[in-house]
């Protein structure tokens, strides 16, 4: 049965037609026969009970340079949508929060995906504190002793911001750094917000494995390496794809998590697992479809909105 799909995402003009989830994810409801809509966070708005977004009616096609067409800019009511996409990229922060709790007041009976009160409450680097036994060790301080302290223990470290995305602000402090007060005092500049450091991982040299799980099940994993010199493994900062297979303690990891993210409405996530430790489990936006599909040959797109019709129909 066809749906009303609508897309919470960020501007549709540059995305990467060849790599970005949110285009894939598109492209396969429209195959589907479900209507699309798109809208970007800013023109989401509570209007006097009514939850609304000005945009436009969406068709995708896989043509470089060409890769939409909008109808006639229009406000719709959310609620009168059976899907509801939240898709845009981090940063975390207040704006991204408020987008949740807007949501809240049309999900389930539009279904949100994914469920936007578990989206604000497990953020990437947060969710993974209540696997203590799956992760490398971990703290997250704003205070400058606390973290000199984690470093002192564990020698070689990674420092980052704890609702960071895309690699951005990640730094790696090895055993004989002295910037450990002055990134402190960069990003207590910044904002308010807690660090959160880590144990460096020496094998992250090997690759950082995406494995995606749809509705608590895995899918696949594609391995991400890093550039030359570099530390970190994001695609947005020049990080390799490669095909690999999910290993046994990947498995593993997914049956511990899984029936938590199915049970909290977490349809599509990625998790991140640096030589079989857990270091993110990403629920705001994650990515990886595209090239998982390419490496083994399968549609994850299509598996995931199989999920999200199951529901529907339920």
């Amino acid at each position: 049965m066809p749906l009303k799909v609508a897309l919470q995402m960020d501007p549709i003009d540059p995305v990467d037609i060849n790599a970005d989830s949110s285009f894939r994810i598109a492209e396969e409801a429209q195959a589907r026969g479900h209507e699309l809509f798109y809208y970007t966070p800013d023109k989401l708005a509570y209007q006097q009970g009514r939850v609304t977004a000005k945009g436009w009616p969406l068709e995708v096609r896989r043509e470089v340079g060409n890769h939409f067409t909008l109808g006639d800019f229009q406000e719709i009511d959310l609620s009168t949508q059976d899907v509801v996409w939240l898709r845009q990229d981090p940063p975390f922060d207040m704006g991204y929060i408020t987008t949740t709790h807007i949501l809240d007041m049309i999900h389930p009976k539009t279904l949100v995906v994914n469920d936007p009160t578990w989206v604000r409450n497990y953020p990437e680097k947060l969710l993974v504190l209540q696997f203590p036994d799956l992760t490398p060790p971990t703290t997250i301080a704003r205070d400058l002793d606390t973290l000199k302290a984690f470093k002192e223990e564990h020698g070689d470290i990674i420092l980052k911001p704890l609702y960071g995305n895309g690699g951005a602000g990640v730094f790696r402090l090895g055993p004989d750094d002295k910037n450990m007060t002055s990134l402190h005092e960069l990003f207590s500049g910044i904002n308010r917000e807690p660090l959160i450091a880590q144990k460096f991982l020496p094998d992250v040299s090997k690759g950082d494995k995406r494995v995606i799980l749809i509705d608590g099940e895995p899918v696949g994993a594609i391995n991400r390496v890093p550039a030359k010199g570099e530390t970190r493994s994001n695609m947005h900062v020049g990080g390799r794809p490669e095909k690999v297979e999910m290993d046994a303690r990947d498995l593993e990891i997914c049956a511990r998590i899984g029936p938590l993210l199915r049970e909290k409405g977490q349809i599509f996530v990625g998790i991140d697992v640096i030589a079989g430790n857990l270091t993110e489990i990403n629920v705001t936006s994650p990515t990886g479809i595209q090239e998982l599909e390419r490496f083994d040959g399968i549609n994850v797109a299509e598996k995931i909105w199989e999920a999200i019709e199951a529901r529907r129909a339920n």
